[in-house]
């Protein structure tokens, strides 16, 4: 935060770490004299060296107009004019002092000065009024200067930690850095500014950020003793907004901090951190989606991409962080993310997944029903036993007709989305699953615990029993469903019962996939404030490992019921083991790999042509593990073709059981 001083310079509100900028004031200067009002740039700037004077006749007019005022204050007490100079001088003193400050209030605000800072332009102010102590300021703040937030093609390196949410975070800050004139550096020696997409979910994750801040902090003093240039290290994401005071006064490590809200603001801090000072923002939105942002993907050459379609969490589970760090829901306009689909289709994408800390608790506000919306008495429809620590909310688009809307604009497109709260899947979603062949059969539904204890310490808003039903309903309605879910190892008060609760619910339920984790306790959460973290850390360890175990058994058995059948295998590229294998990933999301070679060009045909990253091939399962499948690949195909000739459960082929 900043003020404005009677000398027309801009000075920290702290006192201490003043800054006081000769650019600035100069700029402020320049401006009001062409522009605004001239006594006003006058007074700020008075009381400085190096500024012009006030002219002879303007000291006189004041003179005069302090004369008559000590004049009329004189005869109205009765006392006489001959009152000595130096009383004279005082009150001239005292009454040009009184017309800085009037004049001072009469200018701008400090509102006035960070209004628009992204989009500074000089020329842009076409209207300055002063009247009645107020200011109208029409385009953006007068004194900086856009070719300071200019990157001029310095180079920058991104590192990701966490979620998919912090992929697309990256894609939206290179975006806006890109049109800023920065450059990208997949080389960390070679890099002008260093950028560290955070995660601050647990413990673990910050930790490496820590240590990856060190490694920087090292190219960074060997980069100034070879004098060799500066290097900017900066923070991003939720790990910005937890710690923000930590990592700024931690050894000086880190230059910029800019939270989840803030990546418009990054030129911005950029250029102000070439100071020497370190520049923060990790003001929190409950308006900003960066729906007007095209983000620039990190791989160009992937077949799949990421679509950010909501931020923020209002769940308030015990546990959790997010809506401390992301802040409030808050849903992209519909419109701009079907846009965004189709621009990714028409570029080759084969597969998106839409994003969201609560994916399916989507809700558009930007139209009402006379466009389209959902009538605005309609509630929330949740899952049956599940309950929220909010009131239901109406009106608003819904994620069934996001998902049915993204789904139409190329049949040949995967289309998934994560991460989604198991109380938000009416029937409209799943059967919308059910009949569209491009939406993934698969669905993520963090249970967290099986334990009614450790779910109501949790304030997850249903019980186990619960959960099962809904489990049950979905396969009742998508047959052949591929199920994931998040675990927590060892949260507060979680006794040996409650464990195996939980081991219980993971081999009732059969996960393709599970994410486990030892219990990470985060300051801000209510956790934090309202529970004891009293299970020890190796027992958290080994209960965690146990979760891993139980998973891994049930998966093991649902990769060997599909040894055999044919699947719909969309290509990544070659395999990291091995040069001579591709690999892909079906339905399920789950890896496969197989032999390269070149195939049919479809079913019908005996013709061969290569396969390429990006293509749709028919595999045929032939062994697998607990997370990896091994097929023979059969031919080249389509999305839309392999459903048409393949039943949706998959067929096995008694011949391969044997392997």
């Amino acid at each position: 935060m900043f003020r404005l001083s009677q000398r027309g310079i801009c000075e920290s509100i702290t006192g201490k770490n003043a800054i006081q900028s000769d650019n600035l004031r100069h700029s402020l200067l320049r401006i009001c004299k062409r522009k605004y009002h001239t006594s006003w740039s006058r007074a700020c700037c008075s009381s400085n060296a190096d500024s012009p004077v006030i002219s002879e006749d303007s000291r006189r007019q004041k003179q005069n107009v302090s004369e008559e005022r000590e004049h009329n204050t004189v005869r109205k007490s009765g006392k006489s004019l001959n009152s000595g100079v130096k009383g004279r001088e005082n009150t001239g003193s005292k009454t040009d002092n009184v017309s800085v400050r009037k004049l001072v209030r009469s200018g701008p605000q400090l509102s006035d000065f960070i209004r628009d800072a992204m989009n500074i332009q000089e020329d842009d102010i076409t209207e300055v009024a002063v009247k009645e102590k107020t200011w109208s300021w029409r385009g953006s703040v007068p004194y900086i200067n856009p070719k300071m937030l200019h990157g001029n093609q310095r180079k920058v390196y991104f590192q990701t930690y966490g979620c998919q949410m912090n992929v697309s975070d990256t894609e939206i800050a290179w975006s806006i850095l890109q049109k800023s004139g920065y450059t990208r550096t997949s080389n960390v020696t070679d890099a002008d500014v260093i950028l560290l997409m955070t995660c601050a979910i647990r413990e673990g994750a910050e930790d490496k950020v820590w240590s990856r801040l060190e490694f920087f902090k090292s190219l960074k003093k060997k980069r100034q003793m070879q004098r060799a240039g500066t290097v900017t290290i900066g923070i991003l994401g939720c790990m910005a907004e937890r710690l923000k005071q930590k990592i700024v006064e931690r050894d000086k490590l880190v230059d910029v901090v800019c939270g989840p809200d803030a990546y418009r603001d990054l030129p911005h801090l950029l250029a102000s951190s070439s100071s020497g000072h370190a520049a923060v923002n990790v003001q929190l939105s409950l308006e900003e989606t960066y729906a007007d942002i095209v983000p620039v993907r990190y791989d160009s050459n992937s077949p799949s991409a990421f679509v950010s379609i909501m931020r923020g969490c209002d769940n308030m589970c015990t546990y959790c962080i997010v809506p401390f760090t992301r802040g409030r829901e808050r849903s992209r306009p519909m419109s701009s993310i079907v846009d965004e689909v189709r621009q990714l289709s028409d570029e080759g994408i084969k597969e998106v997944t839409l994003l969201g800390q609560n994916v399916n608790s989507y809700r558009d506000l930007s139209q009402d029903s006379s466009l389209g919306g959902i009538n605005g008495n309609t509630l929330t429809k949740m899952s049956q036993g599940f309950c929220t620590v909010y009131k239901p909310r109406s009106g608003g688009r819904r994620f069934a007709e996001l998902l049915e809307k993204v789904s139409e604009v190329n049949p040949e497109m995967r289309i998934r989305f994560t991460s989604p709260h198991p109380k938000d899947f009416p029937d409209e979603v799943l059967t919308l699953i059910q009949e569209r062949p491009n939406i993934c059969r698969q669905l993520h539904l963090p249970a967290q615990s099986g334990s009614d204890a450790m779910l109501q310490a949790m304030g997850r808003g249903y019980t186990r029993a619960a959960y099962i039903d809904l489990v049950h309903h979905i396969r009742g309605i998508v047959p052949d469903v591929a199920l994931s879910s998040d675990f927590i190892a060892g949260f507060c008060g979680e006794s040996e019962a409650d464990h195996k609760d939980t081991v219980s619910l993971i081999r009732d339920v059969q996960y393709n996939f599970a994410f486990c984790f030892p219990y990470s306790m985060r300051q801000k959460t209510r956790a934090f404030h309202r529970l004891t973290d009293d299970v020890p850390a190796d027992v958290k360890q080994r209960r965690h490992m146990e979760l891993v175990a139980a998973f891994r058994t049930e998966a093991e058995k649902i990769h060997s019921s599909q040894i055999g059948s044919r699947q719909l295998v969309l290509v990544e590229g070659v395999s990291k083991r091995s040069d001579k294998d591709l690999a892909g990933r079906n339905e399920a999301n789950t890896r496969v790999i197989f032999p390269k070679a070149d195939l049919p060009s479809n079913r019908n045909t005996l013709e061969l042509s290569p396969v390429e990253r990006g293509d749709y091939i028919t595999v045929q399962v032939i062994s697998r593990t607990s997370q990896i499948l091994r097929a023979v690949p059969l031919y080249h195909t389509t999305l839309q073709d392999f459903w048409k000739h393949q039943p949706p459960c998959y067929q096995q082929d008694e011949r391969l059981l044997s392997l």
